[in-house]
């Protein structure tokens, strides 16, 4: 009895994780892109900062920092966004982020005992200035959904685009 309790307390976050994903859609297919966006990221605001997509599409966000800061491009609900600002404050607090780069090998080291600690959610991209990367979505529920940058101050100072689902 005992160790299926543990195992409980060790698998029930994931559970939690995985079914608030789904919620806000799912990691789309590079087949079946429908449209591409090309999201800007600037020192505290998106460009565009409203982003128009349909129920059932699947985009494709080419990501560019054009900032000269790191910046996080996270795709979720407002909760989902204050959950995950604890995850972007530890890595503040533990060297990972550090204004205008990533520490990617402690972000390797600190991921092998938190695993929240790799930023490898595929409704996010993390990105040092000058950066860009591509993001495939799949926008499959009608959700209320923001697109924002979590890291500690940037949300807070109006770092966040609206995603409006027609």
């Amino acid at each position: 009895m005992k160790k299926i309790f543990f195992l409980l307390i060790i698998f029930l976050p994931n559970v939690t994780f995985a079914a608030s994903m789904s919620m806000i859609g799912e990691k789309g297919k590079v087949s079946e892109v429908s449209k591409v966006i090309e999201i800007k990221m600037y020192d505290n605001y998106y460009e565009p900062n409203i982003i128009e997509v349909k129920k059932g599409e699947t985009i494709k966000f080419v990501v560019i920092n054009l900032g000269e800061l790191v910046h996080e491009f996270n795709i979720a609900t407002k909760e989902m966004h204050i959950k995950h600002q604890p995850e972007m404050m530890m890595m503040v607090e533990k060297d990972i982020l550090l204004g205008d780069r990533i520490d990617l090998k402690k972000m390797k080291e600190a991921a092998k005992t938190d695993h929240s600690m790799a930023h490898s959610h595929s409704n996010s991209v993390l990105l040092e200035p000058k950066k860009s990367a591509d993001l495939i979505w799949k926008f499959s529920k009608n959700t209320k959904l923001e697109a924002a940058c979590n890291i500690p101050g940037h949300y807070e100072s109006g770092m966040v685009a609206k995603v409006n689902i027609n």
